[in-house]
C-alpha cells in the first residue's frame, strides 16, 4: 500500500507560497518533519504489481521534490542549487543530481536517477517536466499540495496549465512564442508517440501557436526559488 503523503502536504502548505516560492529559512529550523516523511518513503518503494501507475508516479515525484528541499536545506543558505557539488563542496561530484543521497528500500540513488532513469523511462509522460522541481526560478512552480495518485491527472494537467500561463517561464504566442529551456532540453519526450511542443502547449494553454511559427526560448534563471 502506497505511504501517505499527507505529511509532506502539510510541510508546503507552510512553508511554500502559491507562487510557488521557498520559506528555506523557516524550513532549515523545521527539519524533523520533512525527514520523517523521507524516512516512510526510504521504508515503502513503489511495488508495481500491487501499486497503481498513478500511485507510483505521484510517489516518485513528491521523493523528487521532497529530496530536493531535503538538499537545499542541508547546504542552506546558498544562491543557487548548482552551487551544491560544485567539487569544492563534494569532492568528485560535478553536479547536485549526481549526489547519491537518497535512500529508497536497500538502494541509494540520486535525484537524476529519479527523474531520468525512473520516470522518463518507465511513466513516459512529459508532463513530468511540470511537475518536477529543481529549486530553481525558473522551473515550474512547486505546488503547495502534495501529489497523490487519486488527483494525479488533475494536478499534473494544473501544473501544465500554470506552467505555461507564466510570462516569467514562457511567452506562449500564436506566431512568435518564447517558451522555457525545459521544452529544448526535453524535446525529446515531448515529440513521443506522434506528439510534438507545439501540440503540448496548444492543449493546456489557451493562446494556440500556430502550425508555421517559430519560437526562440528564454534564458533559464537558476536562482534560489526562495522567499
Amino acid at each position: 500500500m502506497p505511504p501517505s503523503h499527507s505529511r509532506f502536504d502539510q510541510l508546503l502548505k507552510k512553508y511554500v507560497s502559491p507562487d510557488g516560492l521557498v520559506n528555506y529559512k523557516s524550513l532549515v529550523k523545521d527539519t524533523l518533519e520533512l525527514n520523517r516523511y523521507l524516512a516512510e518513503l526510504s521504508a515503502n518503494p513503489p511495488h508495481a504489481q500491487t501499486w497503481s501507475r498513478q500511485d507510483q508516479m505521484a510517489y516518485w515525484i513528491n521523493a523528487y521534490n521532497a529530496f530536493t528541499l531535503q538538499l537545499v536545506a542541508r547546504y542552506y543558505p546558498i544562491q543557487s542549487i548548482k552551487d551544491i557539488g560544485s567539487g569544492i563542496q563534494i569532492p568528485f561530484i560535478n553536479t547536485p543530481w549526481d549526489i547519491k543521497f537518497i535512500r529508497i528500500g536497500k538502494e541509494k540513488i540520486d535525484l537524476n536517477h529519479i527523474e531520468h532513469g525512473i520516470l522518463r523511462k518507465q511513466f513516459d509522460d512529459p508532463r513530468i517536466h511540470m511537475a518536477l522541481v529543481c529549486a530553481s526560478k525558473s522551473c515550474p512552480i512547486l505546488a503547495n499540495e502534495a501529489f497523490t495518485g487519486s488527483r494525479l491527472e488533475e494536478q499534473l494537467n494544473r501544473q501544465s496549465a500554470a506552467f505555461l500561463a507564466d510570462p516569467f517561464r514562457n511567452q506562449v504566442h500564436p506566431s512568435q512564442p518564447r517558451l522555457s529551456m525545459i521544452f529544448k532540453w526535453y524535446a525529446m519526450d515531448f515529440n513521443k508517440n506522434g506528439g510534438s511542443v507545439r501540440a503540448f502547449v496548444n492543449a493546456h494553454s489557451p493562446v494556440k501557436i500556430q502550425p508555421k511559427a517559430s519560437w526562440g526560448y528564454l534564458e533559464y534563471d537558476w536562482a534560489l526559488n526562495e522567499r
